[in-house]
């Protein structure tokens, strides 16, 4: 078995019992993740191999990090993520990537990324939940970050953090490759933000 069927295995069976945990039917899921109903079917029959952007919205809509919904493997205190372990989630043929490093529920997730990306590229990320925070620090190149239509220009060596619940874009208008190391950290899923579902369907 490859490793994208079992990543896609992993993010069936997680996302189906996150929603379960959480007390959510589909329709109650793909009306927080702003996903279609079939979609979520599709993943959680392991069908489909869903873009970087769906999971994303399911992960904050469960109030998950990405590494939960794709099973990594717990330790009770210390958890390594070997190298090549470190799962590409978005490529481009030129040669941009991001890596999702490590992620943790303290107390809401926290996830660590490693990307890069090619000139003349880049990556556009919708709003994240209220309360979501991002930390990043650009170790080559330079970073144009994109902040509610607002241009922010970041060199190598600089560092910078933002509240993420607006559109934002990650992009390299230079003429080397940009290199990044992004901190995550989304606001858990409170009882009050939650809706009350039927039965899990």
């Amino acid at each position: 078995m490859s490793d994208l069927d079992l990543l896609t295995q992993s993010l069936a069976r997680n996302v189906k019992h996150w929603r379960a945990v959480r007390g959510f039917t589909l329709d109650v899921l793909a009306a927080r993740a702003g996903v279609s109903r079939g979609m979520l079917i599709q993943i959680e029959q392991a069908r489909t191999n869903p873009s970087i952007g769906t999971v994303v919205k399911i992960g904050d809509a469960l109030g998950v990090a990405i590494t939960t919904l794709l099973d990594y493997e717990q330790g009770p205190k210390v958890r390594i993520v070997p190298a090549d372990r470190a799962v590409r989630l978005w490529h481009t043929e030129a040669g941009s990537y991001n890596r999702l490093l490590a992620g943790t529920e303290a107390p809401g997730p926290l996830e660590m990324w490693d990307w890069r990306l090619m000139p003349g590229e880049s990556s556009p990320s919708e709003p994240h939940p209220r309360g979501t925070v991002e930390l990043l620090h650009v170790s080559a190149g330079e970073l144009t970050l994109t902040v509610d239509g607002e241009d922010h220009r970041i060199p190598a060596g600089a560092s910078a953090s933002f509240e993420a619940n607006a559109p934002h874009v990650y992009g390299n208008r230079g003429d080397v490759p940009m290199e990044m190391v992004m901190a995550v950290s989304v606001p858990p899923v409170s009882a009050q933000s939650a809706p009350t579902p039927p039965p899990v369907q």
